[in-house]
């Protein structure tokens, strides 16, 4: 049997085991798995072993992509060599796959607040009060996740008292991922309110969901898919889009990762929605903020706070507690 034809069989008894969202992450993952086997002329998928997954990942590297998509494209490898070896086609290979260390990818997979500073500036300038202005501008100053961006109605933002309202709604379509206790009030600087009052008043799409309400990231169809909010981060945060300078010496009139929006995580360099959430989120700590404010802010606890989103370096660290200790000015 092919990979192609493995894979596809692999999808078919998925898709009634996983969620649609888990079911798509496989099957790009397991695409990219595809379309190289096929270069490298692997027929058959009983000969995988070893070292095509080597070679796979050292591809996938010199592709550019990052090591949380390196991680995540191997993940999935994993589980359909598991199901291989279940159906007796492949033996031994899937506990052999070296993976990307997570705590590697939780401290590198980041954005610096410059970056970030000159997104925003590409936007206030070219795509003022667009939803990729106001997406971006919100879950740079909240550090929300995605599922709460998506969440989100107009009535939930407040614009006088500049703050928005996270409430958990399962029976409407837009759960939060820690239910209840995700629910709570957060306050926005001023510069994003005065993005999000423009984007409401004339680019904001007007239009309800199907619940009858009225979301605030929209398309001229409803409330925003979770896909293209995540294609919207990944659009933005490319270098040639906000620099126009190419970190990887690509000529973007030629280059396939600038040429497909539907093939927006494949672009090297940019970066996914979680990425802005945890740099975000260090971009607070790096201010001095009180671990336990932000714990609240950003719906998560202080532990899991350190683990996964504290993306600071020991420098870093070391140049704050100089401050907070007045040691600056010896």
């Amino acid at each position: 049997m092919s990979p192609e034809d493995a894979v596809d069989r692999f999808l078919r008894e998925r898709k009634a085991e996983v969620a649609k969202s888990t079911l798509q992450n496989n099957r790009y993952a397991l695409q990219r798995f595809t379309e190289w086997a096929e270069g490298e002329v692997l027929e058959d998928i009983s000969e995988l072993d070893g070292f095509h997954i080597h070679d796979f990942k050292l591809h996938r590297r010199e592709e550019g992509v990052n090591e949380l998509t390196l991680r995540n494209n191997l993940s999935a490898l994993r589980v359909f060599i598991k199901w291989l070896e279940s159906m007796g086609v492949v033996e031994g290979v899937s506990e052999n796959i070296i993976m990307p260390s997570p705590d590697e990818v939780a401290r590198t997979d980041r954005i610096e607040p410059d970056t970030a500073e000159q997104i925003l500036s590409y936007l206030q300038k070219f795509e003022y009060a667009t939803i990729r202005h106001s997406l971006f501008a919100l879950m740079w100053d909240t550090g929300f996740r995605l599922g709460t961006v998506y969440a989100l109605d107009v009535d939930d933002y407040h614009p006088d008292e500049r703050y928005i309202d996270v409430v958990h709604r399962p029976d409407e379509g837009t759960p939060l991922k820690l239910k209840k206790s995700a629910e709570r009030q957060v306050n926005l600087h001023s510069w994003v309110c005065d993005v999000l009052d423009d984007y409401i008043e004339f680019n904001r799409e007007r239009v309800t969901d199907d619940a009858g309400r009225q979301p605030l990231s929209t398309t001229s169809n409803g409330r925003m898919a979770k896909t293209n909010l995540r294609a919207h981060i990944n659009f933005i945060t490319r270098p040639c889009y906000f620099s126009g300078h190419c970190p990887h010496d690509r000529v973007e009139s030629v280059c396939d990762a600038a040429s497909y929006y539907n093939k927006t995580q494949e672009w090297p360099s940019s970066v996914p929605p979680h990425t802005i959430r945890r740099s975000a989120i260090t971009a607070w700590l790096n201010e001095g903020h009180p671990k336990e404010l932000l714990s609240d802010r950003m719906n998560v606890g202080t532990d899991t706070l350190e683990k996964h989103y504290d993306a600071r370096t020991e420098s870093e660290k070391r140049e704050l507690r100089r401050d907070e200790f007045g040691m600056s000015e010896e």
